[in-house]
């Protein structure tokens, strides 16, 4: 018997403990104090983005307001801010998830990035409503960060399903 190559395997449904416990990991990324450092990516609409596409019967708006709300309080923004872009970015992750998951985990990582840069944007103009200074262009290099770190970042979610449940060397899957 020929060994499978890991991207043929058919691949174990989510655990809702480990959904809820990387949006949580997330969220502890976030409240690292990085200051304004261009670049680093916003861990928690990353792994957001990553489940309501692939699983948007689990994760969506709902968890997207909540968890923004928690950043909201966390950073001391202004209320709202976060829960609106990524509500935002849930919206339109569920609304293409069945056609994202048609393509590698490289041509997702392309078509996410508009995803991010809406969700960044309508961060900004929350803060200039608000009253706060245009923070640069460099805000949004977060955006591209965040591309790059797709294509990790699917493998490292969705290695626990890759593992049988029991192993058994006469099973083809």
């Amino acid at each position: 018997m020929q060994p499978t190559n890991r991207s043929s395997r058919i691949l174990l449904p989510a655990r809702l403990w480990f959904i809820h416990l990387s949006l949580l990991v997330a969220l502890g990324l976030v409240y690292v104090p990085t200051g304004r450092l261009p670049g680093v990516p916003d861990w928690l609409a990353l792994v957001l983005a990553f489940w309501c596409i692939r699983e948007p019967l689990r994760i969506g708006m709902g968890a997207g307001f909540f968890f923004g709300l928690l950043v909201d309080i966390g950073q001391g923004a202004a209320m709202g801010q976060h829960a609106l872009a990524y509500v935002v970015l849930a919206y339109l992750a569920n609304g293409l998830a069945r056609r994202l998951m048609w393509f590698t985990a490289l041509q997702q990582a392309l078509h996410v990035l508009p995803m991010f840069l809406v969700a960044q944007t309508l961060m900004v103009v929350v803060r200039l409503i608000a009253g706060a200074e245009f923070p640069g262009w460099s805000y949004f290099l977060s955006s591209f960060t965040s591309v790059l770190l797709w294509l990790p970042m699917t493998y490292l979610l969705l290695l626990p399903q890759y593992q049988p449940v029991e192993r058994d060397d006469n099973r083809p899957i």
